[in-house]
């Protein structure tokens, strides 16, 4: 694929779920929780803010632009958030960041639910502080619009205890998927998310667990890789990457995952932090 063809590049800063897992046995794949940045033209785009959003500031920093982004918010548990008060372009006030989520309900905003993290004595400063962060837009979970011109978003809400979303990006007849925080019955295969990644050609999917681990939970809000390498090959997409992994699944088990992916699913792949791929 030449550059020139590339409609998104896709990038790895946190592929862990749960909590931050750094150490000599999670070196290769990462232990920073859950953040992906991606570019599409000029346009920036992030998903999630877990502890993977403080590396990928560090590198927006050094590379001293100012930013027009977005932040798009699958669900709220601290996995997904606890990164935001250490985003650094966030406090630099000349930064426009918009701040998105579909899961929320009656009970609050997104922007109350970062205010609460944000609050002593849990966290020193308050979310007023990062004066990057210019707007906060809920939207109804299943409602798609126009994120930036010439990019398409349709969202679904998945299964999940507390609420989350996904999300599918669509330009010039490429499209990605993004589902993190998503649970599944064994057998019967999610009609909204067979939609969503209807012949697409990436679906970064939570893997949380693996099959043989998955009938021992209930209600735990993830899902496994089969399971996707099952939505992508019944929906037709043509890629799936294995992401959110849980916290006790090491180097060593991940590349055994890697090895019965790329044999049920040719072409996909278990997310690596610093891992870059273009659709």
């Amino acid at each position: 694929m030449t550059a020139s063809d590339v409609r998104f590049t896709i990038r790895f800063w946190g592929v862990r779920g749960g909590l931050p897992t750094p150490n000599a046995a999670t070196r290769r794949y990462g232990g920073n929780t859950s953040c992906v940045e991606v570019r599409s033209g000029d346009h920036l785009i992030i998903f999630d803010a877990g502890t993977g959003i403080r590396p990928l500031g560090v590198a927006l920093a050094k590379a001293g632009s100012t930013f027009d982004a977005d932040i798009l918010f699958s669900e709220t548990r601290f996995d997904h958030i606890c990164g935001l008060p250490f985003f650094g372009p966030g406090y630099n006030p000349n930064n426009k960041f918009i701040v998105w989520a579909g899961h929320r309900d009656s009970t609050g905003s997104m922007q109350r639910e970062l205010t609460n993290m944000m609050t002593s004595p849990l966290f020193p400063i308050p979310l007023s502080f990062i004066g990057g962060l210019k707007a906060y837009r809920d939207f109804v979970s299943g409602e798609g619009f126009e994120l930036r011109p010439g990019i398409q978003m349709r969202t679904v809400a998945l299964d999940h205890p507390y609420n989350a979303t996904g999300y599918r990006l669509e330009r010039d007849g490429r499209a990605f998927c993004y589902i993190s925080g998503t649970q599944h019955r064994p057998g019967e295969l999610n009609p909204a998310v067979l939609s969503l990644i209807a012949g697409a050609d990436v679906v970064i999917y939570d893997s949380y667990y693996l099959d043989a681990e998955y009938e021992l939970v209930t209600e735990g809000g993830h899902s496994t890789w089969e399971e996707g390498v099952r939505l992508c090959r019944a929906a037709g997409a043509r890629r799936l990457v294995a992401f959110e992994h849980h916290p006790v699944h090491d180097d060593a088990l991940l590349d055994e995952v890697q090895r019965s992916l790329e044999k049920m699913l040719p072409g996909s792949l278990v997310a690596v932090e610093g891992m870059t791929i273009s659709v």
